[in-house]
C-alpha cells in the first residue's frame, strides 16, 4: 500500500523526514518496506534554470549553429545552440553543466562543458522533448515569464515531486488502509491533533433526480448511502489529482472516477459512481441474484453469478458486483451527465466469497473483505460529492439516502491494570496509559483502582479484546522502551510435545533427499473424477469445495497418489523419465456428517535406477528398491517391525500392506495401469503411501548411533525348505522372538524354486548375525541359539532344515 508523505501532512503538519516517519510507523506495527519518490517529470528538472539569451551570433565554423551568451542568474555563460528559433532577448530553459536530462523517449544524458567546432559551450538551451515535457524537437522552448534569471525551472513548470511510503499492511490493520488511517497512528505517535476536512459546506442544490434505495438483507449490507449529481461534465482530472493518483500507483481515468479513487485511498471508504441514466426505475436494490445469471463487468468479461455474491441492481437487472467490480452497462463514460454516487458498508464475508469466486481482487474488495468503518459512508459521500462538483461541475440533485437500520455500536472492553503490567513486562503510569488511548481515539470509562472500560470505535475491527487494548498501548508506548532483563522465564499453557513432528519431518526430508529423491508440493485441491474412477476410493468420501474455481479443483484429495502422478506426467512429457519423488501432504475424507484429515507421506519411483552408460546398461526400478526406501523410513523413525500382507487389488497390480498391530500404516507396490493412465502416465510407477500421523505417534524418535561393539559379530547360515505361502517376514518375526538380544539382524541371500524340490515348496538361504555387547560369544552359546531357531522353524513354520 502506497502512502503519500505530502498528503499525510495535510492531516497532521510535521517536519520529520520521510525516513523518520517510516521508522516511527514501523516501530508501531505499520511496517514501511520502502520509500519511493514520484516525479511528474523524470529528474524533476534538477539543474535546469530559467535563463535569458543576451546575445546570439552565427557560429563561425558551422552554418546551422549559433553562439549565444546566456544569463543564468549565477553568471553569464557561452552556449552553442543548434535550434533555428534561438534569438537574443528570449527567456529559455537552460540545463547547466553536470545536469542529467531525461528525454521523452526514456533516454538520459549528462550536460558537460565542451568545445563545439572550436567554440566553448557551458550548458544547453533545451527543447520540449529534451526536458521530458513533450515530443516536439522543432526548436527550443521560449518561455513567457518574468521570473528572475536562475530560478529553478521546476518552479515554472510546476513539477510535482512526492515521497511515497510503501507499507506492508497486515490483514488485521484494515483501519490503516488509507491516508487517514496512517494519519491516526501518527496522531498518537507525534501527539498532534488530526485535521479532518470539514463537510459543513455540503449543500443539496435541488431534488430533481431522486433515486430510492432498498436493501433486501441488512446482514449483507449494514449501511448503504447514496445521492445524485446532475449536469456534470466528464473529462480529464486536474494535474494535482493526476499526480496524486500516479504517486500511489493508480492510473487517472476521468474526473468522476478519479474523485472516487481519491476518497477511497484518502479515507479508506470505497465509492462507486453509476450513470444515473442507466438506472431503470429510478431505484437501487441491494440483493442477491439467481445462480447462473450472466453479468458483464467493466473489463468486458461476461461472468456467471454464483448466487452467493451481493449485487447492486435496478428494477430490472444487475448494475454492479457489490464492493468488488462495476458493471459495463452502468459505468461512467464521456457522455455521462448525471450520476448516482454510492457509499456503503458491506459484510466482509459476502465480499470475500464473491471476490474469491470471480477471481477479482480490487482496491474496494481489499478493504471490504477486512472490514470498513460503518460510520464513514455518509461523510465520505459528502466529501466525494463536493470534490466532484469542484472537478466536473453539476448540482447535487437529491437528499442523501442513508439506509442504516441497525447502527453499529462501539466495542466496550474491560481492562485490568495488572494485566497491562503482566503482558507488557513493565508498569506504565495510569495517566500515560489514558493519554495513549485518548490519542488513539479510544475512550476510557468506568475507571477504578483495578482498571477501566475501553470504548473502541467500530473502525478498529481488530481491537475487541483486553489483549488488543494492551497491544495498542504497547505499540504507541514503544517496544524499545521496555527494558530487557538479563534472564527471562516463560510460562506455557500446555506442555510441549515430547516428539517434535516438524523436526522429524525435516530429518526424514534430509534422509530421502540424500537417497536422490526430490521433494514435491502439490495442490490439496484435485479432480472429483479421480475418486469416481478409482476402485480403492469412495466418491462419496470426497470433500467438495463450495466455491470451487473449476471442476479440476473441485474436491479435496483423499490420497497423495493422483496429484503426485500429475507431477510425474508433467516431467515425463518433457523427457525426464527417471524420477524419484516424495511428498508430505494432508489428505481429507468425509465420514458421515463429519470430516477427517490426515498427514501422509508419499514416495514415487519410475523409470531407471541409473542412466544408461558405456559401463552398464540402464536398470529399471524394482519393487525391492521401493521396499528398501520404505524400510529405511520405518527404521529411522524407530517404530518397530511392521507386519505385511499381500495386496493385489485396488490401486496396485501387486504390493504390500504394512501394519503395526491392527493399524494399517501404509501400502506400497506397483501401480495398476488403470490408475496411472488417469494421469496420462504411460510407464510403470512404484508407489508407497504411509500414514505419517500414525508413524509419528508410534515413533520413538530418530534412531541414534551407538558405539560399535568391541566384541566380534558371528554369522551362521541356514537353508530351509518351506511352503510357498510362508513369507520371509513371518520367518524374521519368529527369529527375532526366539533369538533374543543376541540376534542383531537376519537376511535372505538366496531363494530357490525348481524341479529339485516339491512344486509347493521353496528354499530360503538365511543368514543370522549374532553378537553380545558385553563379551565374546562362545561356540556353546552360538550353537544353543541356532538350535532354538531351527526348532521353532520346524515346529511353527513347518520348515525342513537342509544340513
Amino acid at each position: 500500500m502506497k502512502i503519500s508523505i505530502h498528503r499525510l501532512k495535510d492531516y497532521i503538519p510535521f517536519d520529520h523526514s520521510a525516513e523518520e516517519i517510516a521508522a516511527l510507523l514501523t516501530a508501531s506495527g505499520l511496517e514501511v518496506e520502502g520509500i519511493d519518490t514520484y516525479e511528474s517529470i523524470p529528474g524533476s528538472l534538477e539543474g535546469v534554470v530559467i535563463g535569458e539569451v543576451l546575445t546570439c551570433a552565427a557560429h563561425p565554423n558551422a552554418d546551422k549553429l549559433s553562439v549565444t551568451t546566456v544569463d543564468i542568474g549565477s553568471g553569464v555563460v557561452p552556449i552553442v545552440c543548434g535550434a533555428p528559433n534561438v534569438a537574443a532577448g528570449q527567456k529559455v530553459a537552460v540545463a547547466t553543466v553536470h545536469t542529467t536530462l531525461y528525454t521523452s523517449s526514456g533516454e538520459s544524458f549528462q550536460i558537460k562543458k565542451a568545445k563545439i567546432r572550436g567554440e566553448v559551450s557551458e550548458g544547453m538551451i533545451c527543447a520540449e522533448d529534451e526536458l521530458g515535457l513533450g515530443d516536439s524537437h522543432d526548436g527550443i522552448m521560449v518561455l513567457d515569464t518574468d521570473l528572475p534569471n536562475g530560478t529553478p525551472a521546476n518552479a515554472f513548470f510546476n513539477v510535482a515531486r512526492a515521497e511515497v511510503l510503501e507499507i506492508g499492511l497486515t490483514p488485521n490493520r484494515a483501519d490503516a488502509a488509507s491516508h487517514l488511517g496512517v494519519a491516526r497512528d501518527l496522531k498518537a505517535l507525534l501527539k498532534k491533533p488530526l485535521d479532518l476536512p470539514p463537510v459543513d459546506n455540503f449543500r443539496v442544490d435541488n431534488e430533481n433526480l431522486p433515486i430510492s434505495v432498498e436493501v433486501v438483507d441488512a446482514g449483507d449490507c449494514p449501511r448503504y448511502a447514496g445521492l445524485t449529481i446532475s449536469g456534470l461534465k466528464v473529462g480529464p482530472s486536474p494535474a494535482w489529482l493526476q499526480d496524486y493518483l500516479k504517486a500511489i500507483g493508480l492510473d487517472p481515468i476521468n474526473n468522476v472516477v478519479d474523485a472516487t479513487n481519491f476518497i477511497l485511498h484518502d479515507l479508506g471508504q470505497p465509492l462507486h459512481a453509476f450513470d444515473a441514466a442507466k438506472i431503470k426505475g429510478s431505484k437501487i436494490r441491494v440483493q442477491r441474484m439467481p445462480q447462473g445469471t450472466p453479468f458483464t463487468t467493466l473489463d468486458e468479461k461476461e461472468r456467471k453469478l454464483s448466487g452467493s455474491e451481493l449485487m447492486i441492481c435496478d428494477t430490472e437487472e444487475g448494475l454492479c458486483i457489490a464492493g468488488i467490480f462495476g458493471g459495463l452497462g452502468s459505468g461512467i463514460s464521456d457522455e455521462t451527465k448525471d450520476i448516482f454516487l454510492e457509499s456503503a458498508c458491506f459484510s466482509p464475508d459476502i465480499i470475500r466469497r464473491g471476490s474469491q469466486y470471480h477471481g477479482l481482487k480490487t482496491d474496494a474488495s481489499f478493504r471490504f473483505e477486512r472490514g470498513t468503518d460503518p460510520n464513514m459512508p455518509v461523510y465520505a459521500l459528502k466529501r466525494a460529492a463536493m470534490l466532484i462538483k469542484e472537478l466536473a461541475g453539476g448540482e447535487i440533485s437529491s437528499q442523501v439516502v442513508d439506509v442504516y437500520p441497525s447502527p453499529v455500536s462501539d466495542h466496550r472492553v474491560p481492562v485490568k491494570y495488572r494485566h497491562i503490567t503482566r503482558l507488557i513486562g513493565k508498569e506504565i503510569p495510569k495517566d500515560e496509559i489514558h493519554e495513549i488511548l485518548r490519542w488513539l481515539e479510544i475512550e476510557v470509562t468506568n475507571e477504578s483502582e483495578d482498571g477501566f472500560v475501553a470504548v473502541v470505535k467500530p473502525y478498529r475491527v481488530d481491537v475487541t479484546r483486553e489483549a488488543d487494548i494492551i497491544e495498542e498501548i504497547l505499540r504507541i508506548y514503544g517496544f524499545d522502551a521496555i527494558p530487557l532483563k538479563e534472564a527471562y522465564q516463560s510460562d506455557f499453557l500446555a506442555n510441549h510435545p515430547a516428539k517434535d513432528g516438524n523436526s522429524l519431518q525435516y530429518r526424514m526430508t534430509e534422509i530421502l533427499s540424500a537417497r536422490g529423491f526430490h521433494e514435491i508440493i502439490t495442490n490439496s485441491l484435485t479432480k472429483s473424477a479421480y475418486a469416481e474412477k478409482s476402485p480403492h476410493l469412495e466418491a462419496d468420501g470426497s470433500v467438495v469445495i463450495l466455491n470451487k474455481l473449476s471442476e479440476d479443483l473441485g474436491v479435496l484429495r483423499q490420497t497423495l497418489l493422483y496429484t503426485g502422478l500429475e507431477v510425474l506426467a508433467h516431467n515425463i512429457n518433457r523427457r525426464q523419465k527417471d524420477l524419484k519423488c516424495f511428498e508430505f501432504g494432508t489428505v481429507y475424507c468425509k465420514l458421515g456428517e463429519g470430516y477427517r484429515e490426515n498427514k501422509n507421506l508419499s514416495i514415487f519411483l519410475t523409470g531407471n535406477q541409473t542412466a544408461e552408460s558405456w559401463l552398464e546398461p540402464a536398470v529399471p526400478v524394482r519393487f525391492s528398491q521401493l521396499y528398501a526406501v520404505v524400510e529405511a523410513v520405518l527404521q529411522k523413525l524407530n517404530v518397530g517391525e511392521p507386519l505385511t500382507e499381500m495386496v493385489e487389488e485396488g490401486a496396485y497390480e501387486y504390493g504390500l500392506k504394512l501394519m503395526l498391530g491392527k493399524k494399517v500404516i501404509g501400502t506400497l507396490g506397483l501401480l495398476a495401469t488403470s490408475i496411472t493412465r488417469q494421469a496420462e502416465v504411460k510407464q510403470e510407477v512404484f508407489f508407497a503411501e504411509l500414514d505419517w500421523s500414525a508413524l509419528l505417534k508410534a515413533s520413538e524418535g530418530i534412531k541414534k548411533f551407538r558405539e560399535i561393539s568391541k566384541f566380534p559379530e558371528v554369522r551362521r547360515d541356514l537353508s530351509l525348505v518351506i511352503d510357498q505361502g510362508v513369507s520371509f517376514a513371518s520367518l524374521k518375526s519368529l527369529a527375532e522372538k526366539t533369538g533374543g538380544p543376541l540376534l542383531k539382524r537376519i537376511g535372505v541371500f538366496d531363494v530357490y524354486t525348481g524341479d529339485k524340490i516339491e512344486a509347493s515348496k521353496k528354499a530360503y538361504a538365511l543368514s543370522f548375525f549374532l553378537q553380545d555387547n558385553e563379551k565374546t560369544l562362545t561356540d556353546k552359546v552360538i550353537d544353543k541359539t541356532m538350535g532354538r531357531l531351527m526348532q521353532v522353524f520346524e515346529k511353527e513354520a513347518g520348515a525342513y532344515i537342509r544340513k
